[in-house]
């Protein structure tokens, strides 16, 4: 890849900044023979296996990880008609083994419950069998016919993460809801990226699901991306796959469920939150490389500065600080141009100066300035990292706050969606929820929202003037 290409487009084009900074980044190349499917660069990836890290790292202490196949008999997704309605026109089928034709149809995945629920009818046979957590990390394949877009709208989805979890009553299974609402905050925390949690109105549930918690944010052209989702499954799969277990009665029961997932549209809103017109900006906490050194060899002491330069880089390895110390042949200005490119969070200057003044210099990723000395330097960078995730957070925050809007009527939401989203009063009636689309180019994407930044808002319905409570709207991805 040739970094030396100038200027990024700048940011307010979004769509052509963020196709650039996949290829210019190193994250993904999009120039795979198969629309929708995309190759992980090396960087990229490294990326990913960091993010997901922190996602296993909440979800491994009370679940388990596991791997159903990736193929599903037709007869097993025909069990479950209002499920896979939902999917019909996007499946894969695999009709051939080799040149002999199938007796049976086998899906590639485009969700798990048809592969996974079998398995928990024969795994689940007593209420000491429950609750079951289990999650697993896998590619899933939809038939996109929309616009295909790297890392938002796909036809391999490389990196969904899918918990299924099983309970005894619809109330375990609702706190298990609540559980999983909290463990995607806190996860999109640690991302530095704000969200907001919704219910979705009835007709946009996952099919077969009691209810569906949807976790969104804002991108920076204004739509919403949906980066997670929690559904309330109640009884519906498992009288469908029969999954009961031996209450303390020694009665049958049918078990009730959850299963909620997220994909790899949580590294495109990483990517999109935080980079600016010079690249990526990467939250400490899943960076590849955190700090760079960079050696300023000039003059005689170029082999005195490149030895201080690695025995940074050795002290702060040691310290757990992911560091790449840059000793390329190349100007100091084209390093800082290619780290800048990948969003390294820290970068450490290292010359003659410097040595002489027992301190290094340190540039974030967003140019602020300081220097750290050579003593207690390893505390120093930590806390330099620590400033610079909690910048993120609040350039962020800002972000979202400057795109949400409370309206109270149709004139008000057209001009809001434009920009953002919008909280307006709602009645709930799907009739009015389709005059708000057709009047703004906007859909109602939930209600009940959980998340404590946005304002509330209560008052007349903006479509038909009933007592209504604060939707989100907004234009999705």
């Amino acid at each position: 890849m040739d970094d030396e290409q100038g200027a990024l487009p700048g940011k307010e084009d979004f769509s052509a900044w963020y196709n650039e900074l996949l290829w210019r980044a190193g994250i993904m190349d999009v120039r795979y023979p198969v629309k929708g499917l995309y190759v992980w660069f090396p960087f990229g990836f490294a990326l990913r296996r960091n993010v997901y890290g922190a996602l296993r790292a909440l979800l491994d202490v009370d679940h388990e990880e596991a791997l159903f196949p990736l193929l599903i008999p037709e007869t097993e997704l025909a069990r479950e008609s209002e499920h896979i309605k939902g999917f019909e026109d996007e499946v894969y089928w695999v009709t051939h083994g080799g040149t002999s034709p199938l007796d049976v149809k086998l899906a590639l995945r485009p969700t798990s419950e048809c592969a996974i629920y079998p398995m928990y009818h024969l795994w689940v046979r007593s209420h000491a069998d429950l609750p079951l957590r289990l999650y697993q990390v896998v590619n899933s394949f939809r038939y996109e016919t929309k616009h295909t877009r790297p890392l938002i709208r796909l036809r391999e989805i490389t990196s969904f993460k899918e918990a299924h979890t099983v309970h005894a009553s619809w109330e375990d299974a609702e706190c298990q809801v609540a559980e999983a609402i909290r463990l995607y905050q806190s996860f999109y925390d640690s991302l530095s990226i704000p969200v907001i949690i919704s219910k979705r109105p009835d007709w946009d549930k996952f099919p077969g699901a009691d209810y569906t918690i949807a976790v969104d944010t804002i991108m920076p052209d204004g739509r919403t991306l949906q980066v997670g989702t929690v559904h309330h499954l109640g009884d519906h799969f498992s009288k469908t796959f029969s999954i009961t277990y031996e209450d303390v009665n020694g009665e049958q029961q049918f078990a009730c469920q959850t299963c909620y997932g997220i994909s790899e549209r949580c590294i495109a809103a990483l990517i999109s939150m935080h980079g600016d017109d010079r690249g990526l900006v990467l939250p400490p906490s899943v960076a590849p490389v955190q700090v760079v050194i960079v050696p300023i060899t000039i003059g005689r002491r170029k082999e005195e500065v490149t030895a201080a330069a690695e025995d940074i880089g050795q002290c702060l390895t040691a310290a757990g600080i992911r560091v790449k110390v840059d000793s390329r042949d190349l100007r100091p200005g084209a390093k800082y141009y290619y780290w800048e490119m990948r969003g390294v969070p820290l970068r450490l200057e290292v010359g003659p100066r410097d040595i002489d003044s027992g301190q290094v210099t340190v540039v974030t990723r967003l140019g602020d300035k300081s220097t750290i000395p050579r003593a207690g330097l390893e505390d120093g960078v930590c806390a330099a990292l620590a400033g610079f995730a909690s910048a993120l957070t609040g350039r962020a925050m800002e972000h979202i706050r400057a795109h949400i809007r409370v309206v109270q009527n149709i004139g008000e939401l057209s001009a809001a969606v434009g920009r953002g989203v919008a909280i307006v009063p709602w009645c709930g009636k799907k009739e009015c929820a389709d005059f708000i689309g057709e009047s703004t180019n906007a859909s109602v994407l939930g209600t009940e929202i959980r998340s404590a930044f946005v304002p509330e808002c209560r008052g007349p319905c903006a479509a038909c003037g009933e007592e209504g409570t604060g939707a989100l709207v907004g234009r999705a991805y």
